[in-house]
């Protein structure tokens, strides 16, 4: 069953019409905001990877891929989860310099993944990669790249409101950065989602930082795979949603792991299993590059930045009975 709920008198600014020029109008503009900004030239990425490749983002570890054979080729391919992996091992087969990366339109499908107001089984983001080096791989790289995509995105939604001046949605250029641990010393008695809510309605703009390891209460704030990025050097990235009043995670963002990174991560994790494949073997032996990245959840932005109750209103994807009906009693159009 889903979980949905939309405002009581929500009405869209836009109509439908609206709505899919304004689609256009923010994706064209970020994109040219954010190549621009990072240092990116776009690339070309797949929908599936072979099973053996290791390449597949595993995601929390339980999510299952939708997998199929190719028997021309004689091998299993499964449709991605994301791109994380693929993205490094592109920019070595690339030949990419340190400060130069790449970002695609990455299209996925998340066949367990629970359907509420933001989540769906189709997922797009805007990934990318750039490659560091050693005297780059610090966490202050990381805050001044988050810097910089906020202004991007505070760019876009600038852009978009000259457009379209029904669109009002308010964005804080000013990031507030915090770690995990430090919202769990703050607020002992909260769950993870509840922490992050609270954050970010102080702040507005916030870089949730270090995911994935245990936190002094044993649990980790939330899952991540171990073979990407370190946990020690990554975050997401979150805005306040006045509609939704609740933070909305816009992009999921690290520095990678090197060979010491993964190796500890993949024995906590216990994923040692993973050593040997072909992805896991050139980071571990250090044939990979060093490497920054993350995703950046389009269809999420264009529902933070048009004032949107719910993700099917900017894109098209399936929906169960309850959610068909909370939406039309609501009065709001599901692409």
């Amino acid at each position: 069953m889903s979980q949905v709920t939309i405002p009581k008198g929500y009405v869209s600014r836009l109509s439908l019409y609206q709505t899919q020029k304004a689609i256009e109008v923010l994706r064209n503009a970020f994109q040219e905001e954010f190549r621009r900004e990072l240092n990116l030239v776009r690339a070309t990425a797949p929908l599936f990877v072979e099973t053996d490749s290791g390449l597949n983002d595993d995601l929390n570890g339980v999510e299952r891929a939708v997998e199929f054979d190719v028997p021309a080729a004689q091998c299993n391919a499964q449709i991605v989860h994301s791109l994380a992996k693929w993205k490094r091992m592109a920019l070595h087969q690339y030949g990419f310099l340190p400060g130069k990366g790449i970002y695609t339109d990455m299209n996925a499908v998340r066949r367990d993944e629970e359907l509420d107001n933001l989540h769906s089984i189709y997922v797009d983001q805007w990934d990318w990669e750039k490659v560091i080096t050693p005297e780059t791989r610090t966490m202050d790289t990381l805050q001044a790249t988050v810097k910089s995509i906020v202004q991007c995105i505070v760019d876009t939604s600038e852009k978009v409101k000259l457009h379209f001046p029904a669109v009002n949605t308010k964005l804080n250029r000013k990031v507030f950065f915090v770690t995990t641990q430090e919202l769990e010393d703050r607020w002992p008695e909260k769950t993870a989602k509840q922490r992050e809510d609270a954050i970010t309605k102080e702040h507005g703009t916030v870089f949730l930082m270090q995911i994935g390891g245990a936190l002094k209460s044993g649990k980790p704030h939330d899952g991540r795979a171990p073979d990407y990025d370190d946990w020690a050097l990554n975050g997401d990235l979150l805005f306040w949603d006045e509609l939704l009043e609740r933070s909305i995670e816009i992009s999921s963002m690290g520095i990678r792991v090197d060979a010491e990174s993964m190796g500890s991560q993949l024995t906590t994790a216990n994923c040692d299993n993973r050593r040997k494949y072909p992805f896991h073997k050139m980071v571990l032996d250090g044939t990979l590059p060093l490497t920054m990245g993350g995703g950046i959840g389009q269809s999420r932005l264009c529902m933070l930045i048009l004032g949107k109750a719910h993700i099917g209103e900017v894109q098209s994807s399936i929906w169960d009975e309850n959610t068909h009906k909370i939406c039309k009693d609501a009065g709001v159009a599901l692409l």
